[in-house]
């Protein structure tokens, strides 16, 4: 039997406290608040807490709301380059290292033992489509998956979809 159920099309909404927007990333406001948690860090645990305290504190707290929401980003190359950087900041802060060291981001990485953001946020998508595509056909989350919408695209380069940069195929 198939289900014919329509999905009404929306540009805004919220879910979960996260605003899901055609127009806008809410990456803005995520990149603000993980900075805002990471001067709090700095600030409050200066020189009283070990480093490996402070990446503890930063992935329970900082990391954790950054990527709140993640599931559904679409990522442009300025996004995820602004993604990098700021958690490079984090890492060159608690080991003391500025950008006139010239230390590589990837030893940086490996001194701290943090694995990179983009990867963590890509891995966490796969997960995340693997969730939905476990779903029973009748959950709105897989419809939405599934659907195909009819019409034409606007005129230009396509937008980015999320299921273009997992590679998603049918």
């Amino acid at each position: 039997m198939k289900n014919n159920n329509i999905i009404e099309q929306v540009t805004d909404f919220k879910y979960l406290r996260y605003r899901i927007s055609e127009y806008e990333s809410d990456l803005e406001d995520k990149l603000q608040t993980y900075n805002k948690i990471n001067g709090a860090i700095r600030k409050h645990f200066g020189k009283q807490l070990n480093k490996e305290t402070k990446l503890r504190i930063h992935n329970i707290t900082a990391k954790a709301a950054l990527k709140f929401g993640s599931e559904a980003w679409v990522l442009k190359k300025r996004e995820e380059q602004r993604l990098e950087s700021a958690q490079m900041k984090f890492l060159r802060q608690l080991l003391g290292i500025t950008k006139l060291d010239k230390e590589k981001n990837k030893c940086i990485r490996e001194k701290t033992g943090v694995k990179n953001m983009l990867r963590e946020i890509k891995q966490y998508q796969k997960k995340w489509l693997q969730h939905v595509q476990r779903m029973d056909t009748s959950r709105l989350s897989k419809q939405t998956l599934k659907c195909r919408p009819e019409g034409r695209r606007n005129i230009g380069r396509p937008k980015k979809r999320w299921r273009d940069q997992l590679h998603f195929e049918d």
